[in-house]
């Protein structure tokens, strides 16, 4: 403990009834993952003993400034302010920095409830571990230690001695039963207090019971039970509400929606980390290979309005059994075959947009992209494909710095999302990648955004001009009848420095068209534009032109009494 955080008995049983108060479970188990990442870089006590600065790394470096006495008055940079992950992550550094339980803190909730029920709070006998006085936890209190973050060979807490009644699991148990078996211990214990599950609140609750039914175990194994810890609270939620046509889709209650898509980052999140398993030798690779029947089956009979084991069925063959952790050609030929085989199996209740992006995925792996795209392109438009459907695919070429590959798998889907009416950013950020890395490619972006029109139209204008081909920019606004002063002075700033001649047409057909609309307002845009178009003239040293121009406009519009007046209040006419 540093002598310097002090935390006595009182100010640490405020500090965990503020945190139950505030936090959600959620936030917390996430916050608990950042803490054991170290992702905590910088935490320093203010010297007024109840204001503590930190520094949260995530996508970017966030400030945390937290205020002990008023949990709620706290702010983080982030986009959720306050209550966020990145607080609750830094109250575990301080907690530990103070010399007090972290597990206690992360489950705030429960350690308040066994103390409240006759248990102890653990506070001084064993030097800050959490144990009372008769040498027990309490009994959720080394939950999240035990949730498998923060890589091999982490200090985890000793086994929590769990309540009559509870049930456990062991180690060897969990090698040698199949992953069905493990959730069905899980509904053990779940019991009929979690049969409906809504809110983010009641998942974290039920993932804390189900991560204290276990023992400490081997990193690779624990990896494979929180992932499944997660899964079955996430089946729990996305049956019913699939179920139930009224819940579905957009449908679903908001709560609802918010618990699926934290469970959802989180398993994610597990994904993403590299598993501790180098190939099919080890023992845990049969619970490897049930994982993914447990998320392909469910995959394949998923709602398209919900799209959540899709997601994390991807999210496996990316990173767990992707070519740089356990993957293997073998692997990815047989996935295959189980995949063509549920064609038969499930008939029309085959979701069929994931199968077939899975399929892809898969190919791709094995470089059979013809075939691939071919695939794809077979269903066309009916698979109705976003952005977000590719990135899998694309990340794969992306990461690998296949340019040549990635250049044709986007000039083959490009024409796949027109139709599209959302963001396609994304899809054009990985053009401008191809295309830095590759400027041969650049005539095939060219002719496949313009085959995209106008649905392409956002991604198309933000090349041009990232490529400095203003020509073609103005003729497009100019034939999507585009008004000039929509657009930022910023924006149309670099055409005015490196061609301004191309904006004399763009302002005079603009003008033209605010003077037909016949009113005070109109007449007023015109006068605005017009002085832009006084200072081009002067700017290409054109003023005789620009004076007859001034001239000839005011003496055929000399009927317009009120455009007349917008010309003189703008000083352009005398």
């Amino acid at each position: 403990m540093d002598m310097d955080y002090m935390l006595d008995d009182g100010a640490w049983w405020r500090l965990l009834e503020s945190v139950a108060a505030c936090f959600d479970e959620l936030t917390i188990i996430r916050g608990f993952q950042y803490y054991k990442q170290g992702r905590v870089e910088e935490l320093a006590l203010r010297d007024d003993g109840v204001h503590v600065d930190a520094r949260v790394k995530d996508n970017r470096m966030y400030d945390v400034a937290v205020d002990l006495n008023d949990l709620a008055a706290s702010e983080c940079a982030c986009s959720a302010n306050r209550a966020c992950t990145h607080m609750a992550a830094s109250l575990m550094r301080y907690a530990e920095l103070c010399g007090r339980p972290i597990q206690a803190l992360a489950n705030a909730r429960s350690t308040l409830k066994s103390a409240s029920s006759g248990g102890k709070l653990g506070v001084k006998s064993d030097g800050g571990r959490g144990e009372d006085r008769t040498g027990t936890q309490g009994a959720a209190a080394d939950a999240p230690s035990r949730a498998g973050y923060g890589g091999e060979g982490m200090n985890r807490s000793a086994p929590t001695a769990f309540r009559s009644g509870r049930p456990t699991v062991t180690e060897v148990e969990l090698t040698e039963s199949p992953v069905a078996k493990w959730h069905e211990r899980f509904q053990e214990c779940s019991g009929p207090m979690h049969l409906h599950i809504r809110t983010a609140q009641e998942a974290g609750e039920l993932l804390v019971e189900l991560q204290a039914m276990r023992p400490v175990l081997p990193w690779a194994l624990e990896q494979l039970y929180t992932l499944h810890a997660v899964l079955f609270v996430l089946e729990r939620m996305v049956k019913p509400a699939q179920s139930n046509r009224a819940q579905s889709g957009l449908f679903m209650g908001y709560h609802t929606q918010h618990a699926i898509d934290g469970l959802r980052g989180q398993a994610r999140s597990l994904l993403e980390d590299k598993l501790a398993l180098a190939d099919n030798s080890s023992a845990y690779w049969e619970r490897l290979m049930e994982t993914a029947d447990f998320l392909r089956k469910n995959m394949m009979i998923e709602d398209k309005t919900i799209g959540c084991f899709s997601t994390l069925y991807s999210s496996l063959w990316l990173g767990w059994l992707g070519p740089g952790s356990a993957g293997n050609a073998p692997l990815y030929e047989e996935e295959l075959r189980q995949l063509q085989a549920a064609e038969a199996e499930l008939g029309p209740s085959l979701s069929r947009l994931p199968w077939i992006l899975s399929q892809c995925l898969l190919l791709i792996y094995l470089s059979r992209d013809t075939e691939a795209q071919a695939m794809i392109a077979r269903d066309g438009s009916k698979l109705m494909l976003k952005p977000e459907h590719l990135a899998p695919l694309l990340g794969v070429l992306e990461r690998a710095g296949q340019w040549a590959r990635l250049r044709d798998w986007l000039a083959e889907t490009g024409p796949l999302l027109v139709g599209f009416r959302g963001d396609l950013a994304p899809y054009g950020d990985y053009w401008a990648v191809v295309v830095t890395q590759m400027p041969e490619a650049e005539p095939v972006m060219w002719r496949t955004l313009q085959e995209m029109l106008p649905f392409s139209r956002t991604v198309y204008e933000d090349a041009l001009a990232a490529h400095g081909r203003w020509d073609r920019w103005i003729d497009l606004q100019m034939c999507m009848g585009q008004d000039p002063l929509s657009f930022l002075v910023t924006k149309l700033k670099p055409i005015e420095k490196e061609a301004p001649e191309l904006l004399l047409p763009f302002y005079h057909q603009a003008v033209e068209r605010y003077v037909l609309q016949k009113n005070r307002d109109g007449y007023k845009a015109a006068a605005k534009l017009l002085k832009r178009l006084s200072k081009l003239y002067a700017r290409l040293k054109k003023g005789e032109r620009w004076e007859l121009f001034i001239a000839a406009f005011a003496n055929r519009n000399s009927r317009l009494r009120a455009l007349q007046e917008e010309l003189r209040k703008g000083g352009l006419l005398s």
